[in-house]
């Protein structure tokens, strides 16, 4: 019982602290309660985007792909007249999940497979198309998800280009005549957690696992391995010209962007702008932008404008 008032209250402190900041000045962006910036549709936005009319909350997780998601979905819905506020850098997903059904927030850049395990521990779906349906049940009725674009953010195996030509590895699979051959990168739990998978789906034994955290892409780069564990939305995969190997058995379940809404708050307008976005981007197109986000230190709102007027969706 001590638990579950003590759940509430905090969950009831979050959405007072979130409530005051949308009150608030857009300037505390060290405040992950309220970062980022608030700000309405440019001069002459109609007002069709939200339900009947209403201003639609776009929020995101405190860290920086996702802000820049979060600011991709707000430019998107602003391009078609839609009144946006921004909540940037909140905090965690249960933060934020909470926030969305309480209506605070009307849409977040979510990921679905670890959307999927939020709510269902005990859930095994990997495919895209698996993973959304489980989604579907197993989210509130006032809760929903759009279209999911191509772009994910995930585990990959992936090796160097010179050693993607040398030995013609294009997926998971094409190691199997060389990973004996091969040392391995990942963080320390990888190999406890992947090392039997590998043997079973792939065929696959390597020839040493290497505890290399997040250095992986750093070892990659210097040969100290030559397959590692690095996430496909990485800035250093397009930095250090890496290539991720695909994986046509689903060893890693999918983790596509998808936009996770407050069903009330989206009308027909805003949904068509959301799924637009999902349309157009991939996993390639993500890393890329994050390179210039978490290397070149550009601004996320830059950068997202940008991506959308390329895409002819400004």
């Amino acid at each position: 019982m001590k638990r579950g008032r003590r759940a509430v209250l905090l969950a009831t402190l979050a959405a007072l602290a979130l409530g005051a900041t949308a009150c608030g000045s857009s300037s505390s962006s060290s405040n992950p309660l309220g970062g980022g910036s608030s700000s309405a549709a440019g001069a002459g936005a109609t007002g069709a985007g939200g339900g009947s009319g209403s201003t639609v909350v776009v929020g995101s997780a405190n860290f920086p792909e996702n802000v820049l998601l979060g600011s991709i979905y707000s430019r998107a819905l602003k391009a078609k007249g839609v009144k946006v506020q921004e909540k940037f850098n909140i905090g965690s997903r249960e933060v934020l999940y909470g926030q969305l059904q309480s209506g605070n927030l009307t849409v977040l850049p979510e990921y679905n497979g670890a959307l999927l395990a939020y709510l269902d521990s005990r859930a095994t779906a990997v495919t895209t198309q698996d993973v959304n349906a489980a989604l579907t049940k197993a989210l509130p009725a006032s809760l929903g998800i759009l279209d999911s674009s191509p772009a994910e953010d995930k585990d990959s195996l992936s090796v160097t280009q010179e050693t993607a030509d040398k030995y013609n590895l294009k997926s998971i699979s094409d190691l199997a005549a060389k990973a004996g051959e091969f040392t391995i990168g990942g963080p320390p739990e990888f190999k406890s957690r992947r090392e039997q998978q590998f043997k079973d789906v792939y065929g696959l034994t390597f020839k040493e696992w290497k505890p290399t955290a997040d250095t992986t892409a750093n070892a990659l780069k210097d040969g100290g391995v030559q397959v590692g564990n690095v996430f496909t939305t990485d800035p250093k995969i397009v930095q250090y010209k890496l290539v991720p190997l695909t994986d046509p058995k689903n060893v890693f379940g999918a983790q596509n962007v998808t936009p996770l809404v407050n069903k009330a708050g989206v009308d027909a307008t805003a949904t068509a702008a959301l799924n637009a976005v999902s349309a157009k981007l991939d996993t390639a197109g993500l890393t890329a932008l994050m390179k210039r986000v978490a290397v070149d230190k550009e601004d996320p709102s830059t950068v997202a404008e940008d991506w959308l007027k390329a895409n002819g969706l400004a």
